[in-house]
């Protein structure tokens, strides 16, 4: 047999005997061939107790039966049982615990390979893990650049937006249209425009402008259309491409027309700030631009009815009468806010028994239509004073006359009358601030006897006259309440500085200079440069 068999068996044997001579007893050793085939025997060794020797303990057999598949030849044995490294083998593997440890470097062999394989498929696990965070991290980055775009575009955003309106209420804060053609500049230079320039059809242009005007600027003008002329296509939105203009040609123009309700104003030409516009910006540029158009088409408007007010109240304003022994002097100043036209007038005519009447009064509101209200008042009155009639009874016939004309209008007036040699001076109020009246000495009196009520009210009511003793020397002083009053204070604390003010002046200074006597008068009551109401004053002065 293999001698790596036959050592197993050799030793296999030894090891029983040596337990059987533990044991003790006779033991009976016997080994007989069969044949398994041809070719092959079978060895049977078995190890029992001996029967004859009357053991007590019953022993239990051992038996083994290898296999013989070797043909017997001696030579060929005797060779194979001398070569060390064989019999090393053999012996190796013929050893009991050697066996057992092998079996278990198997068993350990085999746990390997199975841990091999959970190692691998826990590989396969985390490399498919590693792929979905891969991919989990890839979505998370264009998640945070399409945040960060997003954020981008929304500031973008909120900065145009903010721009848009600080610009458009530096715009619409001017009612001169020149100051928003000069403004405009200024807001669009450098951050979106490299230049600017406005082109306004009817002459009135940026002094700054160019002699000639691209032809892309006309094309706009003529369609109405904003054009970008530039040797590459602009991409913006709402504008039309045309090829760079022949005065520039390595300049981009953007043309964007100043379009109102009729028709362009003009034409707005801009060059970019670096080598184009963002189109979110040129969009933009183009609401600025309507915006600016509105803002300036207000301001022409606002400023030609301005000129047909002015013209207005220069027509309205009295001349004042020349008058023995009477000095007269007026001033009208409008407020700063608005129109430059109101509701207050002052008057002064003659009646025919020769009185002088002098009146001032203040229809309420402001603009056009108050101011033609002021004229139709002033010219019932004269006609009125026609047919004679003192102070109160002329303010009972205006209160009817203005209830009848305008039921929703309303006014306010003081009436006095002067006559020739009558040392008295007769006067009437119609819910007007009362009138001042310095006498020669310097001392100043506020004639408030009980005024009648604003005259157009639903009221019926007979307005009364009052007198005060006149002497030569004397000034009186009949004015609006735009003089006197302020938002803070009220009136009577105005009242009072206009008395202060008038005892100030000496009686020459007022014989020989009444004219600029009102003007000083006027410097320190209206100190404030800002006045929300028109102001009237009206100066009688009687030579001492």
């Amino acid at each position: 047999m293999p001698a790596l068999d036959r050592t197993r068996l050799t030793s296999a044997l030894s090891a029983h005997l040596r337990l059987c001579l533990t044991k003790g007893g006779t033991w009976r050793l016997a080994l007989h061939t069969t044949s398994a085939r041809a070719d092959e025997g079978l060895l049977h060794v078995e190890v029992t107790p001996s029967q004859d020797a009357g053991a007590v303990v019953v022993q239990t057999p051992w038996r083994t039966t290898v296999r013989c598949p070797e043909t017997a030849d001696a030579a060929g044995a005797a060779a194979v049982a001398d070569d060390p490294a064989i019999l090393a083998e053999a012996l190796l593997g013929a050893d009991e615990d050697t066996a057992l440890v092998l079996e278990r470097l198997t068993e350990q062999e085999d746990l390997v390979a199975f841990h091999r394989e959970e190692l691998h498929q826990t590989n396969q696990g985390v490399l498919a893990l590693h792929a979905e965070l891969d991919a989990a991290g890839r979505a998370q980055r264009e998640a945070f650049a399409a945040e960060r775009k997003a954020r981008t575009e929304a500031e973008s955003a909120r900065r145009r937006l903010t721009f848009l309106a600080d610009a458009s209420a530096v715009l619409t804060a001017s009612l001169n249209h020149h100051e928003i053609v000069r403004r405009l500049p200024d807001l669009l230079v450098p951050e979106y425009a490299h230049s600017v320039g406005v082109w306004l059809f009817d002459g009135d242009e940026d002094r700054h402008r160019p002699a000639t005007h691209p032809a892309v600027a006309v094309l706009a003008a003529r369609t109405g259309r904003p054009q970008y002329a530039a040797d590459h296509p602009g991409g913006l939105p709402g504008v039309d491409d045309q090829p760079p203009s022949a005065l520039d040609p390595a300049r981009p123009l953007l043309c964007i027309p100043l379009p109102t309700r009729r028709a362009p104003l003009g034409v707005l030409t801009l060059s970019p700030p670096g080598a184009r516009w963002d189109p979110d910006d040129a969009v933009m540029l183009i609401e600025l631009t309507r915006r600016a158009s509105i803002a300036i088409d207000n301001a022409r408007r606002f400023e030609h009815n301005r000129d047909i007010a002015e013209t207005l109240q220069r027509a309205l304003l009295t001349e004042l009468p020349a008058t023995p022994g009477l000095s007269l002097a007026a001033r009208y100043l409008p407020a700063t806010h608005g129109l430059n036209i109101g509701g207050d007038w002052y008057d002064a005519f003659r009646q025919p028994d020769g009185s002088l009447i002098t009146v001032i009064g203040d229809v309420t509101g402001h603009g056009l239509h108050a101011a033609v209200m002021m004229s139709q008042l002033r010219t019932a009155l004269r006609a009125y004073a026609v047919d004679g009639g003192s102070p109160g009874q002329l303010l009972t016939r205006l209160h009817t006359f203005l209830h009848h004309l305008q039921p929703d209008l309303y006014a306010t007036a003081v009436i006095a009358r002067f006559r020739p040699g009558d040392p008295t001076l007769t006067w009437a109020a119609a819910g007007h601030p009362p009138p001042v009246l310095r006498t020669p000495d310097g001392r100043v009196h506020t004639l408030d006897a009980k005024p009648g009520a604003m005259l157009g009210i639903p009221l019926r009511q007979e307005i009364a006259d009052h007198t005060a003793p006149l002497e030569p020397g004397s000034t009186l002083a009949l004015y609006t309440d735009g003089l006197v009053e302020r938002r803070a204070q009220g009136i009577d604390p105005g009242i009072e500085r206009l008395a202060g003010a008038l005892g100030a002046f000496g009686s020459t200074e007022l014989d020989t200079d009444l004219e600029g006597s009102a003007d000083r008068l006027l410097t320190p009551l209206l100190s404030d440069s800002e006045r929300d109401d028109d102001v009237c004053l009206l100066l009688s002065h009687l030579h001492a």
